[in-house]
């Protein structure tokens, strides 16, 4: 199925260096960052001259270091320096590695290795850790840490290895250009080249090693830009962490492309108080954040008497009127809920996970564009997205212009194998030709995720290819999609599904894992005093509901309790493999 065309007009760009340079003229004088200072927690802005500046400083230092051509890790919070050093890296020194930091310290030693890096730059609490692996990782000399003061000085054992302060190391690259150094401001850049490597999450085994380019990014979000509208009169809070490419390309990148500002999350609890304080236009989420502001919504509404009756009354009146006569009065109407997230947000991205059409349909009621899109890692990320001006809330969306996708190896069903072909498709694994060619195939990218196509153009995701349970007569059920229907439930948090052959018959089990919304359970039984078996009658109550709408092969038979969530990537994605079945 053929690429749609674009809405808007997009300036051409040539790489990630390109991008910065133009919007730096463009922009010059305006913030491309606030950044909370941390004396005395008020934001102060950083300009796009100023941030020009300093990835050329840090980058003209670095390759003082040797590092040109070499493989740089980064790892730490979403913070202005994590951004000064990703350009810093892919504009002309090397190739850089961004580390997810919820990673336990055995993987980001195994992710040092395996990326041959050379240098690691790293916020300060990552300081103990770093300091442990001198000696460990023979290719690792430059310890560069984001909030030392000063450089240190190691101890003789480590004499090999550098431990160095950002602060330092931008202000000597600020004296070599004032001295005449151009090394990295007259770098090449080679767009068709890696450039970057990002390790998967692995939800479901072990992490890959993606190759991109300047190419695969800059075609990426230029792509994006031309079926969401973005200008430079729009700011966004970066929530999602930086090193996973769909906030790298859409939350970072495609930001600094537009002229936007950007200010940072403190941490997902933080997220009420940052949204009232920096008032963004532009917020980009995964599902999970986005169904539990929405489940919010309505369980307050619930606790006072008549509010929810009025909430309903007023999404009625304020659809008829925009339906009828073109009238939007929803944000109005409904300034309170606007207001509890800034009262600016005008566009929200949902990605990394399919969205309960619900909520979509519930928060556009209330005044809000959500436009739900897919991706993956090898695809830079974006594939798929509901366009602005075409939408529809259970798809994700319709091909990028520029991008081809299409369904391979049909069931009875229509349900097939994801295949994207564009210039956002990844150039390989690293240091896996076997795994590249079992998902390259004659320029087609073959993604694992399950979907089905409408005449429209529009695609749909029915889960992951190595989730799907294949009963015993041969029937396939997709347990994402099971999941989507407990999860609609108001007592239901979370759930897992998955499947169990019976060994003395020819059946297999449908068995789902369930973690309740205890405070809506507490809210429905009146008190605070309940029993497991009080949890478990509701969520069989709630089980069997969702099974009289299923076919009797998908119906779930057999369902436990868990009182905490489940594991998760840092995109909020279940980790499958880990929960004990």
């Amino acid at each position: 199925m053929g690429a749609t065309m674009p809405i808007y007009k997009i300036r051409p760009i040539r790489d990630l260096k390109d991008i910065l340079e133009q919007s730096a003229k463009l922009f010059g004088s305006k913030n491309a960052f606030l950044v909370k200072s941390g004396i005395d927690g008020n934001y102060e802005g950083i300009t796009y001259l100023k941030f020009k500046e300093d990835v050329e400083a840090l980058g003209t230092a670095l390759i003082s270091l040797g590092l040109r051509d070499k493989f740089i890790a980064v790892i730490g919070e979403n913070r202005y320096e994590w951004c000064v050093s990703y350009l810093a890296v892919v504009n002309g020194t090397g190739i850089v590695v961004p580390l997810d930091k919820e990673l336990p310290a055995s993987e980001i030693e195994n992710l040092l290795t395996r990326s041959n890096a050379s240098a690691v730059i790293f916020s300060g609490k990552f300081s103990e850790l770093m300091k442990s692996l001198p000696g460990k990782l023979p290719t690792l000399k430059y310890y560069i840490n984001m909030d030392a003061s000063e450089d240190e000085t190691p101890g003789s054992d480590v004499s090999e290895t550098v431990f160095l302060s950002f602060r330092s190391l931008v202000e000597k690259g600020k004296s070599f250009l004032a001295a005449g150094d151009r090394s990295f401001i007259d770098a090449p850049v080679d767009a068709e080249k890696m450039s970057i490597l990002l390790f998967t999450s692995g939800t479901t085994d072990k992490a890959k090693g993606v190759m991109l380019s300047h190419k695969n990014i800059c075609f990426n979000m230029q792509s994006v830009c031309s079926v969401l509208y973005i200008d430079s009169t729009d700011s966004v809070l970066s929530i999602l962490p930086l090193h996973h490419t769909y906030e790298c390309t859409c939350g970072f990148l495609a930001m600094i492309y537009n002229g936007c500002t950007i200010s940072f999350n403190e941490g997902l609890k933080h997220i009420a108080k940052n949204l009232q304080e920096t008032k963004p236009s532009i917020i980009i989420l995964v599902p999970l954040i986005l169904e539990n502001m929405y489940k919010k919504i309505w369980n307050q509404a619930s606790k006072k008497p008549g509010l929810k009756i009025k909430l309903k009354a007023a999404i009625f009146i304020s659809n008829f009127l925009l339906n009828a006569f073109k009238v939007d009065i929803r944000k109005k109407l409904f300034k309170q809920i606007h207001d509890n997230i800034g009262g600016n947000v005008r566009l929200i991205i949902s990605g990394a996970a399919a969205i309960n059409p619900e909520v979509s349909k519930g928060l556009r009621a209330f005044g809000f564009k959500v436009r739900q899109g897919y991706g993956l890692t090898e695809c830079s990320p974006i594939v798929t997205v509901n366009h602005d001006e075409v939408f529809k809330d259970d798809s994700i969306g319709k091909p990028l212009p520029g991008v081809e996708v299409k369904i391979e190896n049909l069931d009875e069903n229509g349900i097939g194998e994801i295949t994207v072909k564009g210039d956002n498709v990844m150039l390989g694994y690293f240091g896996d030709p076997e795994g590249t060619q079992n998902v390259l195939k004659d320029g087609w990218f073959y993604t694992g995720d399950l979907g089905t196509a409408d005449n429209e153009g529009f695609f749909y995701i029915t889960g992951r290819k190595k989730n799907v349970i294949v009963t015993k007569n041969g029937k396939n059920i997709y347990p994402e999609e099971l999941e989507v229907c407990l999860n609609k439930s108001p007592y239901i948090f979370e759930s897992l599904v998955w499947g169990k052959d019976e060994e003395d018959s020819d059946e297999t089990i449908v068995c789902s894992k369930i973690v309740p919304d205890f405070e809506a359970i507490k809210t429905r039984l009146g008190t605070d005093n309940f029993t497991e078996s009080d949890v478990r009658k509701i969520i069989s109550e709630e089980i069997k509901a969702v099974n009289r709408n299923l076919p009797l092969f998908k119906r779930i038979r057999d369902f436990s309790i868990k009182e905490e969530e489940f594991a998760k990537t840092t995109t909020r994605k279940i980790k499958r493999y880990m929960e004990n079945k």
